[in-house]
């Protein structure tokens, strides 16, 4: 089995990538599905984000609203880092025993875990190559900011929380440059798949 961490950052356009090598024949997890089934209601990390942040991130049926917590993290570097405190260790165990599963199921599976934060959690260390999807600065602000119609000032905000994006490529094996034409960038993927990964 293989194991491929596939990281960017927030508006790279991963999802776009992710397709591709779906189709490909790899098996793809999300960190942000890992993450949301950590977080139901009654989970352990559900029990913790509460007691720390308190009721008012929650909807009416108890699951938390992402938005509300975003607000407040994106703001406090100190929250945000009590956050991933929290989640990292509980998605890091998941993905784990998802890894075991597919294993015993399919030991030649090409895995792609999809984890936007794969550095910050140290999540780098289960997996054999890390790819990372890269895009200018300019173009990640101005895609976050179309994304999630908010102003400048709050994507920056929002990209400043996280390892920046020249950091992650220095430190991949592989970059996707996503700044391309679509179909440049999915040609890349296919060739480097094809030529590294089915070797």
């Amino acid at each position: 089995m293989q194991v491929i961490g596939l990281t960017g950052g927030i508006a790279s356009g991963k999802s776009t990538i992710l397709e591709t090598l779906k189709k490909m024949g790899a098996v793809v997890i999300s960190a942000d599905e890992v993450a949301h089934a950590a977080t139901q209601p009654g989970k352990p990390a559900w029990e913790d984000i509460v007691r720390f942040f308190g009721t008012g991130i929650l909807n009416d049926d108890k699951t938390i609203n992402r938005k509300k917590l975003g607000e407040i993290v994106f703001n406090n570097r100190q929250y945000l880092q009590k956050l991933n405190e929290i989640t990292h260790p509980r998605v890091k165990e998941m993905f784990k025993n998802s890894l075991k599963e597919i294993k015993e199921k399919n030991p030649d599976a090409v895995v792609v875990l999809e984890i936007p934060l794969l550095y910050e959690a140290g999540l780098e260390k289960i997996c054999d190559e890390v790819w990372v999807v890269w895009v200018n600065r300019e173009n990640q602000i101005r895609r976050l900011m179309a994304r999630e119609g908010i102003d400048r000032e709050e994507a920056v905000k929002r990209i400043e929380a996280q390892l920046p994006l020249d950091e992650k490529a220095r430190r991949a094996d592989f970059v996707i440059d996503n700044n391309k034409n679509v179909q440049e960038a999915i040609a890349d993927i296919t060739k480097y798949f094809n030529e590294r990964v089915r070797k």
